[in-house]
């Protein structure tokens, strides 16, 4: 996936052949904000125009900006797998939560680095 950063938001990028247009979409905001551009120069600058531009308007309707992530996770997964998290934490003489978060960081940095 390609992934553009810019002021603790991301989007990922996509090409459209029909227009001959990059699209990027802001990732983890409900709010839906996209951007495009005709080169890499032109969408990262609509990216930040379009993340400057969001913020300036939550700022001006007083609405707290949406963040990608709270920094919590409720999860369900099944009773061995927890079990076997658990144990794999303990082992390695970390929290669960201290576990997951190193575990659920190096997936995801190997999904956005693909």
């Amino acid at each position: 996936m390609n992934v553009m950063r810019y002021n603790g938001y991301q989007a990922r990028i996509e090409y459209d052949p029909r227009d001959n247009i990059f699209v990027g979409h802001v990732l983890g905001v409900a709010d839906g904000i996209s951007f495009h551009g005709e080169t890499v120069e032109a969408l990262t600058a609509d990216f930040h125009a379009a993340i400057d531009h969001y913020l300036e308007d939550c700022r001006k309707t007083g609405r707290t900006p949406e963040k990608p992530a709270s920094g919590k996770l409720m999860l369900r997964i099944r009773p061995e797998v927890h079990a076997a998290v658990g144990i794999a934490a303990a082992a390695s003489g970390k929290s669960i939560n201290q576990w997951v978060d190193e575990a659920l960081a190096q997936a995801s940095q190997r999904c956005l680095a693909a």
